[in-house]
């Protein structure tokens, strides 16, 4: 399959294309929850993070909370999360969290978090215990885990499982021949094998998500795919990497929209249930769609 030419891609000085320039977030729902993130300082990724999809997604009822500090043990050259020592973990934080949900009156949660390779359990007993606390104090609240890789081990991916999230979701992140250099720490299979064991021991949704930009060629987006979908996931997003800070990986392109509605195209036809696909897409973007 031929790549696709150069006419595809903008050239890595240009300026933001106008399909990233982002809509200041309006609405009754937004203010709403604005006011009230800010009153009981309530910590969510869509405010910490500059979601470009906050007020969306805030006015259908869905919010994503990090858990497990905000430093991470991996240096990932995407990802503008600090890298360090992590603080002492906080058993209070499943309550916090489960508070917040509740009084932010969110229909569907996002949880994610740093990852943690310096604990034993790599942070997956404070990840069921959060589960289990949303679930007690937000019985209608539908719940995504977008969980690290737990290095693979299966006892920790286990916990995950038994508390019975709605959707689990695992970034690929990238293609493989850019992981190395994307993730570090990571492996790409690794993380296909993540996702197939969510698949073979139960679990009715998972999800995955890539970053474009980064110097992938058109072939190994879609191969990608095709190994996704071979993990039996059932959702994709796919969405443009945007450089954190000059310290971070730069932009090597900006994907065009008919190359990203191609490649949902192309996903929807190899049969996944969901691909969402353009320039201002995160992982957690229309997530309570994808339960169904």
């Amino acid at each position: 399959m031929e790549s696709k030419t150069a006419s595809n891609i903008l050239p890595q000085r240009e300026p933001k294309p106008k399909w990233l320039r982002v809509k200041l977030p309006t609405g009754k729902k937004y203010t709403e929850l604005r006011g009230l993130v800010d009153k009981y300082k309530l910590n969510t990724i869509c405010t910490s993070g500059s979601c470009p999809n906050m007020g969306e997604c805030w006015g259908e009822g869905t919010a994503t909370f990090m858990i497990l500090g905000n430093i991470c043990t991996r240096s990932c050259g995407f990802c503008g999360v600090k890298t360090g020592r992590p603080e002492h973990v906080d058993w209070d934080e499943p309550e916090k969290v489960a508070r917040s949900i509740k009084i932010m009156n969110i229909k569907h949660a996002v949880l994610t978090s740093v990852d943690r390779d310096d604990l034993k359990d790599m942070g997956s007993i404070m990840w069921a215990e959060t589960v289990k606390a949303v679930r007690r104090m937000n019985p209608e609240t539908t719940l995504e885990t977008l969980i690290p890789d737990f290095q693979g081990v299966e006892k920790h991916i286990d916990r995950i499982i038994d508390v019975s999230p709605e959707v689990v979701s695992h970034n690929i992140e990238t293609v493989r021949r850019l992981t190395r250099e994307v993730r570090i720490q990571a492996k790409f299979d690794r993380s296909l094998g993540v996702l197939k064991y969510l698949k073979d021991q139960g679990q009715r949704r998972t999800k995955s998500g890539i970053m474009l930009g980064l110097g992938e060629t058109r072939d190994e987006v879609i191969e990608t795919l095709h190994e996704l979908k071979a993990a039996e996931v059932d959702v994709v997003t796919i969405g443009q990497y945007l450089q954190p800070s000059k310290k971070h990986l730069p932009v090597k392109q900006y994907i065009m929209p008919d190359q990203f509605e191609e490649y949902k195209q192309i996903g929807l036809d190899l049969g996944f249930r969901h691909v969402e696909s353009s320039a201002l897409v995160r992982s957690s973007y229309k997530a309570q769609k994808h339960i169904n």
